[in-house]
């Protein structure tokens, strides 16, 4: 199915998904069967196996984990059915009532089965090691490695079972509220009420009036709703707080470091190599795009301005998908024939449309589907871009299936390298066709803008987030407080070169990463670096490649980083590691600059 865009007719015809796959409606019959069934299943498997699995053996333990992996996997389709409704049209009251009755009939089934992986985790070493002799466990191995990596900060079943049935009218209510209240905001410009998503892409125009007062609706509208978001991002950094605490991690980020499995050094080291690398990178190329733009300083709504020399040209959509798809094509024609799938089978949602969640992402949903794919595309180059990551994760999530429902979703640290690669392969693709000196210039600052957003803007928002969890510890943060860390991280990231109007203090508040998974953001630049070696490796010696790097995706979430790097010769625990990423971008910064 498609439809005509409103806004732009050169866009062409975008699609939107198809949620068939999953279920024909909120309404269905089949709908409501599965969960029917699925709260028979998981009281009757509570009955069965509850306080009994030290005495199976390893093949009636298996057993046992393939029987939860089914009703997990019927749940995961219900829940990821109703995100995707809801992501369509969050303004619809009726569809926020769906959502979270689903979200509330999946966490009372599921209920029934938290017991499962408590035991599991209570399981005796030497007896689990034994048991998994069995074929029929073994296979579960990875699942259990990763699960029992939690043994440490487990609570008690009681607890465990009050947390889990509490979070519909804990966490994700507050996250709703987040997201309805994002996608009812219309933020006035030039007689039009512009949903978030089409007034950050006014950021980007060539007018410097259209971009300034893009920004200063941008900052209005976020100061006149700043009192909730700050009470959003209080209360979600208190309860956060308050589990961390209970669970016993010390930091706040280190829970998300477990859920990554990446050691707290890792990302300290990925963080502090960031960090020192600001001023030879952020700063020194805002200090050049300052320049281009005839001045030493440029205003803050400026910083993804395109060039002067920028043709700014509108991408229709059957152009982004023929470069995007030529570009996997290129590297590896299975990698393209899975990602064509998207366009041909209605996999993708694409126009901008009020109510409809801002941003972009890939979503699993299950083994025994298919991902789907949300943009918000409006035929700009970063647009192109932006499609080459999502197909990216798609790709990823479609290779990972066959890990099966338990094992299939890959850690963020991680699940940022087929997108990050994505992308680097289309750019890559398009610079080699690219002859005109200019329009190289105006690709490769196109690229350093998307990389400095990417690692040095995401590892900003990190240190944002250290602080405001941290103050939060002492008590509640002001609104006026958050926009004072936002623009201290914001200035010492982006260097002198970016000159900051008071109205910007309130940017943090759209950010919904910060709501939706605390501590994400470091995983962008952590995948950014990563692909930046990894790509390295590919340049050097191709030959081979791209069957290791599509062998890397296809393991899913059954290896660890170390695993999956090796056969390439990386090892992010070396501190080297990261200096090898960030020396990609300080290169194409001193290719531009001798350009100039």
């Amino acid at each position: 199915m498609t439809v005509k865009s409103v806004a732009d007719e050169a866009l062409g015809e975008l699609p939107t998904w198809n949620l068939a796959d999953l279920y024909p409606g909120p309404d269905s019959p089949a709908l409501q069967a599965d969960l029917e069934a699925s709260a028979q299943k998981a009281t009757a498997f509570r009955e069965r196996f509850a306080g009994r699995l030290a005495g199976l053996d390893g093949t009636a333990l298996g057993a046992a984990i393939a029987d939860y992996e089914a009703i997990q996997e019927v749940l995961g389709r219900v829940m990821s059915f109703a995100q995707l409704v809801y992501s369509g049209d969050m303004s619809d009251p009726k569809v926020g009532r769906f959502f979270q009755s689903m979200q509330e009939r999946c966490t009372t089934i599921s209920t029934d089965l938290v017991f499962f992986s408590l035991e599991l985790n209570r399981l005796d070493d030497v007896a689990l090691q034994e048991k998994l002799e069995a074929p029929e466990l073994a296979r579960y191995a990875p699942w259990l490695r990763d699960l029992r990596a939690m043994r440490p900060h487990q609570l008690s079943d009681d607890m465990e079972r009050l947390l889990h049935e509490k979070y519909v009218a804990g966490r994700a209510a507050w996250t709703r509220l987040f997201d309805e209240t994002m996608a009812s905001l219309r933020f006035p410009f030039r007689g039009e009420q512009l949903t978030s998503a089409e007034i950050l892409n006014r950021l980007t125009e060539r007018d410097p009036a259209a971009r300034r007062e893009a920004a200063k609706s941008l900052g209005k509208v976020l100061a006149d709703n700043a009192r909730v978001f700050s009470l959003i991002t209080n209360t979600l950094a208190k309860d956060k707080e308050i589990e961390d605490k209970w669970r016993n991690f010390q930091r706040p980020v280190s829970s998300r470091n477990l859920a990554n499995f990446v050691e707290d050094e890792v990302v300290d080291a990925l963080v502090t190599s960031v960090q020192d690398a600001y001023p030879r990178l952020a700063h020194r190329y805002y200090a050049l795009k300052a320049k281009w733009f005839g001045g030493t300083t440029l205003p803050y709504w400026d910083r993804n301005a395109p060039l002067p020399d920028d043709d700014d040209r509108v991408i229709a959509w059957r152009d982004a998908r023929r470069l995007v798809l030529d570009a996997y094509a290129e590297f590896s024609p299975a990698l393209a024939a899975i990602g064509k799938q998207f366009f041909d089978l209605s996999w993708i949602d694409a126009p901008v449309r009020p109510g409809k969640a801002p941003g972009a992402f890939a979503h699993p949903t299950v083994p025994s589907a298919h991902p789907y794919l949300l943009l918000n595309y409006q035929g700009r180059a970063r647009d192109v871009m932006t499609l080459a990551h999502e197909l990216g994760h798609g790709v990823h999530q479609v290779l990972a299936g066959p890990q099966g429902h338990l094992m299939a979703d890959t850690p963020l640290t991680l699940a940022e390298t087929a997108s990050v690669f994505g992308e680097m392969l289309t750019f890559q693709a398009l610079l080699r066709a690219e002859k005109d000196p200019k329009r190289r210039k105006v690709m490769l600052a196109s690229k350093v803008e998307d990389m400095l957003n990417t690692m040095v803007r995401q590892i900003a928002m990190h240190q944002f987030e250290v602080r405001v969890h941290a103050e939060r510890r002492e008590g509640e943060l002001l609104a006026e407080r958050l926009g004072e860390i936002w623009l201290e991280t914001q200035r010492e990231s982006l260097g002198p070169a970016i000159a900051f109007d008071d109205d910007y203090r309130y940017c943090w508040a759209y950010i919904p990463h910060f709501i939706h998974v605390p501590f994400y953001v470091y995983a962008y630049a952590f995948g950014d670096c990563l692909v930046n070696s990894l790509y390295a490796v590919y340049e050097d010696a191709s030959a081979g490649f791209a069957e290791k790097y599509l062998n890397m995706l296809r393991a899913g979430g059954s290896k660890r980083h170390k695993e999956l790097l090796a056969p390439f010769g990386l090892d992010a625990s070396d501190p080297t590691f990261w200096q090898r990423g960030l020396g990609v971008v300080e290169s194409l910064i001193a290719e531009l600059e001798e350009m100039d």
